[in-house]
This record gives C-alpha cells, sequence and structure tokens, in this order.
C-alpha cells in the first residue's frame, strides 16, 4: 500500500500522499454513508413489507434453487 501511495503521488495525480489519503478516506465514507442509506431505506422497506405480509416470504432452500438458477444462466450466457 505505501508503494501503491508513492506511485500515486510520482505520477503527479496527487500532490502528496496525505492528499491520497483523504481522498482514499473520502471514498470510504461516502461507499458507507451509501450502504447506510441503502439500509434505512431499501432494506427497512423490505423487512416492514414482509412483516405486514407474511406469505411473500419464501424459504431459504427456494432462494438459493433460486439463485442457483440464475447464476446458471448466467454462466450459460457468458460461456463460463
Amino acid at each position: 500500500m505505501a508503494e501503491a501511495l508513492k506511485e500515486r503521488v510520482a505520477s503527479g495525480a496527487y500532490a502528496s500522499e496525505s492528499e491520497v489519503i483523504r481522498e482514499g478516506l473520502r471514498a470510504l465514507f461516502t461507499q458507507e454513508e451509501a450502504v447506510e442509506q441503502w439500509l434505512r431505506t431499501e432494506v427497512v422497506a423490505s423487512v416492514e413489507a414482509m412483516r405486514a405480509n407474511p406469505s411473500r416470504a419464501i424459504s431459504s432452500k427456494d432462494m438459493r434453487t433460486y439463485l442457483a438458477s440464475l447464476r446458471a444462466k448466467y454462466d450459460a450466457e457468458n460461456d463460463l
């Protein structure tokens, strides 16, 4: 990581290693805020909807089967 800092400064993209670190922290804070916002809005709304209508729930086995089918489709479409 120290080498990556030095490379970014040497490239001229940043004036100092401190500037690189500040930019990295800003990106981290932005990402953390986006996750928090997602949790507060979409996840909370989904949980509340499930509590209001539990019949919408599916079993973990059904979810794994569904996800496996999505993966198989993706793999087939991408020759994996």
